[in-house]
């Protein structure tokens, strides 16, 4: 029988303060989009990520292209070891995959990721989003590519609906990089449900409750763009965004790059981001604390906070339960 992380009954204030940088790649050293979540049946955190070739020598935008899916596994979502790259079936050597987004539901994993077919050299051509399944996180099968009404559709995320049906959310850079939405009865077949926020260009959404309503974070590339819900059908722009300046920690003095949220139960959680230390190729993973205070949305990324992640408080979606 395999059980789950356990914490020290005791630990010190500094045992529990989240390690800084959480996460660096020891390929390339190019970590981003991270996505996290908890596989009941190994007891293991998995972090997956975009694999961006930070120390090649390609020039222009091309490392940022032919980038794999990463992946590392920790007992404790504290000390992560890198394990391997996905092998997704459907693509050649050299072709480009962004920005997983994981759920598990009804016994199996689901991945919703950008595909680019080749290494590009600019930021043009198609992308799609594609749908693959898995029982274990390693072996996966490719399900569809989606019909979402844009040649060029990257950055999914996903939540249920009130109703029990899901949306996705996804940046539509055919249409001037807002956020666009699809809905599906099953997670498989998916119909576009027209614009959700287009205040202005965004891209990377993460969708989550915090503190009794619903949150959008968004990457403004110029700090993380927060929209609030009470139905996850209108949203509303917080005025201050988050981790729009440099923050204190180790490699984390940037700005906070496409962020994924944890929920810890109904009015704690964390955010997990990348960060460009000294503004160059080089990208590392980290996590702050997330709550709301006085209706507003907040990140506490220099003070400390306890940082253990509990799979018993995540959501069922992110692998936590179901």
């Amino acid at each position: 029988m395999t059980t789950g992380p356990t914490a020290p009954l005791n630990p010190s204030p500094q045992s529990d303060r989240a390690p800084a940088p959480l996460f660096t790649d020891p390929v390339f050293d190019g970590p981003t989009d991270p996505t996290v979540v908890f596989d009941a049946d190994s007891g293991f955190w998995h972090l997956l990520y975009t694999q961006r070739r930070a120390t090649a020598a390609d020039a222009g935008v091309a490392w940022v292209h032919g980038t794999a899916i990463g992946r590392a596994t920790s007992p404790d979502g504290r000390e992560w070891t890198y394990t391997d790259t996905l092998a997704l079936p459907g693509a050649e050597p050299g072709d480009t995959w962004w920005a997983p987004e994981l759920l598990r539901h009804d016994g199996q994993w689901h991945m919703y990721v950008t595909y680019l077919q080749g290494t590009r050299d600019d930021w043009t051509g198609p992308a799609e989003i594609r749908h693959y399944t898995s029982p274990d996180l390693t072996a996966w099968t490719y399900r569809s590519t989606l019909a979402l009404d844009s040649a060029r559709a990257i950055d999914a995320t996903v939540h249920r609906l009130p109703d029990g049906k899901w949306r996705m959310w996804f940046k539509d850079e055919s249409r001037e990089s807002r956020i666009y939405a699809a809905d599906s009865p099953d997670l498989y077949a998916w119909t576009p449900s027209g614009p959700a926020v287009t205040d202005q260009a965004q891209e990377g959404p993460t969708v989550f409750p915090l503190g009794g309503v619903y949150w959008m974070v968004t990457d403004g590339w110029s700090g993380l763009l927060v929209h609030r819900s009470t139905d996850l059908e209108h949203w509303h722009r917080q005025p201050v965004p988050l981790l729009a300046g440099p923050g204190r920690r180790a490699f984390d003095e940037a700005l906070g790059h496409h962020a994924m949220a944890l929920t810890q139960g109904p009015d704690e959680g964390f955010l997990y981001y990348f960060t460009h230390p000294g503004g160059g190729r080089r990208s590392t993973v980290q996590v702050a604390g997330l709550h709301v205070r006085d209706g507003w949305l907040r990140c506490d990324r220099d003070n400390h906070f306890p940082y253990r992640p509990d799979p018993a408080k995540a959501p069922a979606l992110r692998g936590g339960g179901a």
